[in-house]
């Protein structure tokens, strides 16, 4: 993990690969912020989806992303998958899962089922996005993986049909398939299923990342035992398609889970939130938390906050899409 300094991460106009290989698509693999997310109670036994729970989230890509590259094989060759931490990466990654279990292995088995045929390929995943972050990395990349194998192999699904497909594999990837080069900000509902562009936003983003993740399956159950409210759907939405809110606003149903899981992640709220002199929000189901600010701010609140905040990364960044 990074102890001193900060990460800037900055949108990058132009072709951001100007000479790719033949046969090879390179896509950068945006994170995403909830800037607002309502989160309704667990669905009964009558419900399509037991157990599950309805949102509304305000998601919006930022600057910070990974780099997804793939390679077209030869007719017959095995498709292989490889891992590696970018060298300014906010967190240091431990690639302990098995291959099997990542997004991207899921998205290309998805899309040969859809095929009909073998696609191979070579998967090469460069990591920016910390896992447990709140900040959708494995589904951005899972996106990116999609959005390649349509290119690659000429399949024509097409961006509404990979939508459609890639429910089987997360909630979250429907709002990273965009014709756009970075995902624009979207209405998000239901299951994260349905996605509605909204209005652009602009500003600057201060992330604090933790040295450690949140399990969201443990921050949900965390959620249903606090027995919520009604669901703020209206509210979300509201903001969402203005394109805009007042810092104090934005809201996380799911951050007294999290910060009831985890207490350190409570008092890293409060010092970020003196530090920058503005409100501290948690994106997703944590562990990330993010302040927003004018884009030129946006470093110089950064490197204020690094120096108050030992053991936690920090990158200034900005809303993109």
């Amino acid at each position: 993990m990074r102890r001193s300094g900060i990460v800037r991460e900055r949108s990058r106009s132009g072709p951001y690969h100007p000479a790719v290989p033949a046969g090879t698509v390179i896509r950068r693999a945006h994170a995403k912020l909830n800037l607002a997310l309502a989160v309704g109670p667990p669905e009964g036994a009558g419900s399509e989806r037991p157990g599950w729970h309805r949102i509304a989230s305000w998601s919006c890509a930022v600057a910070l992303a990974d780099e997804v590259r793939v390679r077209r094989l030869p007719e017959g060759a095995a498709s292989t998958w490889s891992f590696a931490c970018a060298p300014d990466a906010p967190r240091r990654i431990a690639f302990d899962w098995p291959v099997a279990s990542d997004l991207t292995f899921r998205a290309h088995a998805l899309l040969e089922r859809e095929a009909g045929r073998p696609l191979p390929v070579a998967i090469a995943v460069t990591k920016r996005i910390p896992p447990g972050g709140g900040l959708g990395g494995g589904s951005s990349d899972a996106a990116g993986v999609m959005l390649a194998l349509d290119d690659l192999f000429g399949l024509g699904l097409g961006a509404d049909r990979l939508r459609a497909l890639s429910a089987a594999i997360g909630s979250d990837v429907a709002f990273f398939i965009d014709e756009a080069g970075a995902p624009r900000p979207a209405l998000v509902t239901g299951f994260a299923d349905r996605v509605e562009r909204v209005a652009p936003v602009r500003a600057g983003v201060v992330l604090v990342v933790p040295g450690f993740g949140c399990a969201t399956p443990a921050v949900y159950k965390a959620f249903d035992a606090l027995h919520p409210g009604p669901m703020r759907e209206r509210e979300v939405a509201e903001m969402a398609r203005a394109g805009r809110a007042v810092g104090a606003a934005l809201f996380n149903d799911l951050a007294e889970a999290a910060f009831a899981l985890h207490s350190a992640l409570r008092s890293l709220r409060e010092r970020a939130s003196r530090a920058i002199g503005r409100p501290v929000h948690l994106t997703g189901s944590g562990s990330t938390l993010f302040a927003l600010c004018e884009p030129e701010e946006a470093s110089a609140l950064g490197e204020r906050t690094a120096r108050a905040l030992a053991g936690a990364a920090v990158v200034a960044t900005e809303i993109v899409g």
